[in-house]
């Protein structure tokens, strides 16, 4: 079982990540995934989390995650912006960070703040503005989840086309980008 906690702000497609990354685990590799949003906060530009559970076996719990192995943050700025935010509440020693920023300094700040095992990385708006017009980082991060082996990066481009319909050749581009353009701390 992986349990993910995604963070950003209204309007950057939190929810809409982890629902699609449900449809990328549930459909097209065969196994089970459950999102738990948190809803009530979701104006634009206010802090947003969403929960998801991943498993081989059906999921018989719906809950909200308490100790993640995977955290996902859309939004670099919420280190020194939204200091209430606490994106390491929970996690253990293998806890593994997901960050959209284009900074290596910015990814180092969130390891050293929260210590982190293993930090990934990526512009993921900037990928966003060029593949689809628009800085919403949610398909470009879910790219840079796949990095991680949680998701097979096919998965996500399927689920993604097939959420976002028209715009979703754009959207899988832009995870693909993102995929091959992730870096490791």
């Amino acid at each position: 079982m992986k349990q993910l906690k995604f963070y950003g702000l209204g309007g950057q497609g939190v929810v809409t990540a982890a629902k699609t990354l449900s449809i990328a685990v549930s459909i097209y590799e065969d196994a089970y995934a459950v999102t738990i949003p948190a809803y009530g906060h979701e104006r634009r530009g206010a802090p947003v989390y969403t929960d998801m559970v991943i498993d081989s076996e059906p999921i018989k719990t719906n809950c909200f995650v308490y100790v993640p192995d995977i955290v996902i943050v859309l939004d670099d700025s919420i280190i020194d912006k939204h200091k209430q935010v606490d994106v390491s509440k929970g996690k253990h020693k293998d806890t593994i960070l997901v960050l959209n920023t284009g900074s290596e300094e910015m990814a180092k700040r969130y390891g050293e703040r929260y210590g982190f095992r293993d930090i990934y990385y990526v512009n993921g708006t900037e990928v966003a503005l060029r593949s689809i017009g628009h800085g919403i980082p949610n398909g470009s991060m879910l790219g840079a989840l796949a990095k991680t082996g949680v998701v097979e990066i096919e998965s996500v481009e399927e689920a993604l086309k097939q959420v976002f319909k028209k715009a979703g050749d754009e959207n899988g581009n832009a995870a693909r980008s993102a995929y091959e353009n992730t870096k490791k701390l």
